[in-house]
């Protein structure tokens, strides 16, 4: 499978502005043959910590019909993420879209990041989810949700490819990439972490988008800007290091979660 990283400057609070970024860069992943194309965390709003007005209600979502649009004319399957406003609650949404326009995965944000003004605006979700994209188990994160290595254990059982999209500010750049790193090999699965570049929110993002092998090895890196970039995953790659260095046999879950909680005692 080939996958796309779409690293975008996509301004703030400006979805016109970024639906125009993103039907384009849809089309030049079509013209380079990509098969999954993922762009970065709120990918038509920047990182809004407005929600009751950026935010959409999914049965009606503009957003959602304008990719699934995009994604039925360039043939190709799309993540992105999206602010949910419903109810009167926030969340903080990445979605999974096949070629045919059909919703195959709608992951809302675990972890907001309370560090920052999130978790004031968003609530924090309570479910993973898990699609297929031509044949390759395939489940998405966000951000924050990187510095927690729980969930990807859970996923990289079932997936072998985690995207995370993500609007990771450039103090803490050097995080990103070593955590995008770590995850790829405990978890022995290909990990695609896609952040924003350029400036939004007061904030200065670096992108340092890439593709991470189970091996560690960086496939694809973009640095600055906007930018794209593709690689080619071969699923046997994952399954052949899972049986020649069988890591997450040894594993004990159980006992883990019985020794965190004889600590809460």
């Amino acid at each position: 499978m080939k996958i796309a990283i779409a690293q975008l400057d996509m301004g703030f609070e400006e979805k016109e502005k970024a639906m125009a970024l993103c039907a384009s860069g849809m089309q030049e992943a079509k013209k380079k043959g990509a098969d999954f194309i993922v762009f970065p965390e709120m990918t038509l709003t920047g990182f809004t910590m407005q929600p009751e007005v950026y935010g959409e209600n999914r049965t009606d979502s503009r957003t959602i019909a304008f990719f699934r649009e995009e994604a039925e004319k360039n043939g190709i399957a799309v993540c992105f993420g999206l602010p949910v406003h419903e109810a009167g609650v926030s969340t903080n949404h990445c979605i999974i879209i096949d070629e045919t326009g059909r919703v195959l995965a709608d992951y809302a944000k675990i972890h907001p990041f309370s560090f920052g003004a999130e978790a004031k605006h968003y609530v924090g979700g309570d479910s993973l989810s898990f699609c297929e994209i031509k044949g390759v188990p395939v489940s998405p994160l966000i951000c924050y949700d990187l510095r927690f290595p729980e969930p990807f254990q859970v996923l990289s059982e079932k997936s072998r490819v985690i995207t995370v999209i993500a609007s990771w500010p450039t103090p803490r750049r050097e995080h990103w990439m070593t955590l995008l790193k770590a995850r790829a090999i405990e978890n022995q699965c290909f990990i695609v972490g896609v952040n924003r570049g350029g400036e939004g929110g007061g904030l200065s993002y670096n992108g340092d988008s890439m593709i991470v092998s189970p091996l560690g090895e960086v496939l694809v890196h973009l640095d600055g800007g906007s930018g794209m970039a593709i690689a080619e995953i071969d699923l046997s790659e994952a399954e052949s290091y899972r049986s020649s260095f069988p890591v997450k046999a040894d594993r004990k879950p159980l006992l883990y979660h019985a020794l965190w909680e004889q600590q809460q005692k």
